[in-house]
């Protein structure tokens, strides 16, 4: 059996490192026949969630909604935050599940309905130097002759505008790593504020 942990190292080892399929069988203990089986699979091998899923909470999405959409027109005051929520569902409606559900939740829906409360902002005023922003992407390649999705790691300096794209098989923790090893070696040292845009 074969642990997922281990699924990125043969791929990283095979196709970062440029290990040979007889050496990467004597650091695991696994086949070729396991090897190359993963090798051949797809990236990740996983199908990225389109929408978060709500087991316990599902029932009373409804109603959640319905309270949010209510505060439009009120007071920012008076309105639902995440813990008045789970009060009121478990005070009115029995809720049976953990707070931190519905506060995941509320957020997604408070941005879903535009009734985020304070925007952050970051200064556009940046020092040579000092700064850079990072950003996964999704492109369409053609490798071999056919049509592949590959994830890239985007960095660039916020003063210069200068930047450097890599482009991996998956959005792994390996490929954030190499990225940012290859980022160190391409800028000539390290930024000391890196800028995630991360959206959840």
């Amino acid at each position: 059996m074969i642990r997922m942990e281990q699924y990125g190292y043969i791929r990283t080892a095979y196709r970062v490192y440029n290990k040979s399929i007889k050496q990467i069988c004597r650091e695991t203990g696994h086949s070729r026949q396991t090897v190359r089986k993963v090798l051949r699979s797809e990236p990740g091998g996983y199908t990225p969630r389109t929408e978060q899923a709500y087991p316990v909470l599902g029932p009373y999405l409804t109603i959640i909604d319905q309270w949010l959409e209510g505060d439009k027109n009120r007071p920012r005051k008076p309105r639902h935050t995440a813990t008045r929520v789970y009060d009121r569902l478990v005070r009115e409606h029995g809720f049976p599940g953990g707070r931190s559900t519905v506060r995941r939740y509320v957020r997604a829906a408070k941005a879903r309905l535009g009734l985020q409360g304070t925007q952050a902002f970051i200064p556009l005023d940046p020092e040579v130097g000092r700064e850079a922003e990072v950003d996964w992407g999704t492109a369409l390649a053609i490798i071999g002759g056919q049509f592949t999705t590959v994830k890239f790691l985007v960095r660039r300096s916020r003063y210069s505008g200068q930047h450097l794209v890599r482009a991996y098989p998956c959005e792994r923790q390996q490929a954030f790593f190499d990225a940012h090893l290859h980022a160190f070696n391409f800028f000539g040292g390290i930024f000391p504020t890196l800028v995630y845009d991360y959206v959840p």
